[in-house]
């Protein structure tokens, strides 16, 4: 993980020499990151607007084979095989954004170890803040009558997710009887803006940026992909009905 941690201190160095922001350069790799992971996206995208497609078909199942869960289960499993359907795509960004995280984290924490070469002076000259937040390598947080309490970010970075994963879960199925995805989505609908929002009152401001700006991003680019991708299953749809 170190060796991780080293690297993306190299890029944010990258983009702080032509930025000349730290604060900037986070955006700037996390940016990078969603672009990177974007085929992911695509495919996180193809999967639950195919899921929609076919939700006819899963109520049917679900109302054919409603007193035998192991049949109704073979079925669904071999209708989302046919049609290269995950009805749990939805989750599976986050998961993969759960080691880039950790490697941030350090790179957050120690940016004079891993961004600036061991130079705590140019450091000190980059951390300038960024809008309301006082320093990167610390919480947000605002002093109100000698009382810290959390501020934006916390609030933001909650915000967002929740926004995202509602998105996600929009597109997948909303049937009765796909019990255990729909179980799941509605657990991690819940459960991850409350853990970002936590994460977000533990953790330094710079790491809760990164997070708010890679849920920006990505729920921007679930919305154009979801249309594009709504199109493409519908011209698909019509064509195969003629």
């Amino acid at each position: 993980m170190a060796n991780v941690s080293m690297f993306f201190g190299y890029i944010l160095k990258f983009f702080y020499n032509i930025s000349n922001d730290y604060a900037l350069s986070i955006v700037l790799f996390t940016i990078l990151t969603r672009l990177i992971l974007l085929p992911l996206t695509f495919s996180q995208m193809r999967s639950m607007t195919a899921m929609k497609m076919i939700q006819p078909e899963v109520d049917k199942i679900n109302k054919k084979y409603k007193n035998d869960k192991q049949k109704q289960g073979m079925m669904l499993q071999q209708l989302y095989k046919e049609n290269n359907v995950n009805p749990a795509a939805g989750c599976l960004p986050l998961l993969i954004q759960l080691p880039i995280i950790m490697a941030m984290y350090r790179v957050v924490q120690d940016p004079v170890k891993f961004v600036f070469a061991g130079d705590s002076s140019l450091y000190a000259a980059a951390d300038r803040g960024f809008f309301w937040i006082k320093s990167l390598t610390d919480k947000d947080i605002i002093n109100i009558g000698g009382v810290n309490l959390p501020f934006i970010l916390p609030i933001l970075s909650a915000g967002f997710t929740y926004l995202q994963m509602k998105m996600s879960s929009s597109k997948s199925s909303n049937s009765q009887g796909s019990e255990m995805a729909q179980s799941m989505n509605q657990s991690m609908t819940m459960m991850m803006p409350l853990m970002m929002l936590w994460w977000g009152l533990m953790f330094p401001a710079g790491l809760v940026l990164y997070w708010v700006t890679g849920t920006i991003v990505q729920v921007i680019q679930q919305y154009f992909i979801g249309k594009y991708e709504e199109k493409i299953m519908a011209n698909k749809a019509n064509n195969s009905s003629k």
